[in-house]
């Protein structure tokens, strides 16, 4: 007689293990692949929090009190509005900031947009060394708002500097370009215009992808130089030009390096150099009115948003893609 023994309903086979193991298998992988993403994006997560988002909320906070930074956070005086009331009706330092930054603006955005596109139509060429050319036009955009530069501008535009010894050199009396009221600011412009690098190779970058066809109809059928770059030329490029726009114009309304070097740091001669930044530098580090400067800080970011949002709401009236669709 043979004796059978019934399987154990808790025993695994090799075939079971194998199963469960397949069958959780991709929740794990998933699992440890999404952690290791986490884990790659943790520096990133921690300097969003800790160097933009956390302050951003904390000057939010600031900007509805009367805080200086020598005193402890938790001492801040909540005074509402106060700040924004006082910004708008019975500050006049701070509306002149906002005309000498809408005038920087206004004037060293569009030629150095020009600039850049002018140079660009030029170096768009199959001439030998332009390489060289390009590299050379594109340098002073790699200085960036460098302080050495922003030096080295200020003593070229000395009473003594070098512009002036170019100009006595076809009889031309110079001036103290620098230290004049009525040109501080311009020379802050020449100095935006003169790095148009960046955005010349953004244009370059352009052109290479027009159609050379375009220009060969264009050609048989007539039409002159300043026919096609009007036809052809600028349409094609409607993206390119909205894309600097709305970089330089962040830019022009950001700029602090050069006026604050050139100042001293006061916005001189005569407040001619004040930009919106510098002032609202001033006003937190120099004045130490901490609450006051995150409420000119608000109101930048969203002025910038409203101007950027303009640029945006507008494209669609004269920006084409190639795909025929205007966004």
């Amino acid at each position: 007689m043979a004796l059978t023994t019934a399987p154990d309903p808790t025993r695994r086979g090799p075939g079971t293990d194998r199963a469960h193991a397949e069958k959780r298998g991709p929740g794990r992988i998933r699992h440890s692949e999404g952690l290791a993403g986490y884990v790659f994006l943790s520096p990133w997560l921690i300097g969003l929090m800790g160097i933009t988002a956390v302050p951003m909320l904390l000057s939010l906070y600031l900007s509805f009190t009367n805080y200086d930074i020598l005193t402890p956070f938790s001492e801040a005086q909540w005074v509402g509005l106060a700040n924004y009331e006082r910004m708008f009706t019975a500050d006049p330092s701070y509306w002149h900031s906002v005309r000498v930054t809408l005038t920087f603006a206004l004037v060293a955005v569009p030629l150095k947009l020009a600039a850049a596109l002018g140079v660009a139509l030029l170096l768009n060429r199959a001439w030998r060394g332009v390489g060289l050319f390009r590299g050379l036009f594109y340098l002073p955009s790699l200085l960036g708002g460098s302080v050495a530069l922003a030096i080295v501008w200020v003593n070229m535009f000395n009473r003594d500097g070098a512009f002036n010894s170019l100009l006595s050199l076809f009889g031309i009396e110079g001036k103290p370009w620098v230290n004049d009221p009525d040109w501080a600011l311009q020379t802050l412009m020449v100095l935006a215009i003169w790095q148009f690098g960046a955005p010349m190779v953004i244009f370059l970058a352009g052109l290479k992808q027009v159609p050379t066809e375009l220009y060969e109809a264009a050609s048989v059928d007539g039409a002159g130089r300043f026919s096609q770059f009007r036809n052809i030329t600028l349409p094609m490029l409607s993206p390119v030009i909205f894309f600097n726009l709305v970089l330089e114009t962040i830019n022009g309304f950001q700029g602090f390096t050069a006026a604050f070097v050139l100042s001293n740091g006061t916005g001189g001669p005569v407040d001619s150099t004040l930009m919106y930044t510098l002032n609202l530098y001033i006003t937190g580090f120099t004045d130490l009115e901490m609450g006051y400067a995150s409420a000119m800080a608000w109101v930048f970011l969203l002025a910038i948003a409203v101007i950027t949002a303009i640029f945006f709401s507008t494209g669609r009236f004269w920006v084409h893609y190639s795909d025929g669709e205007d966004r």
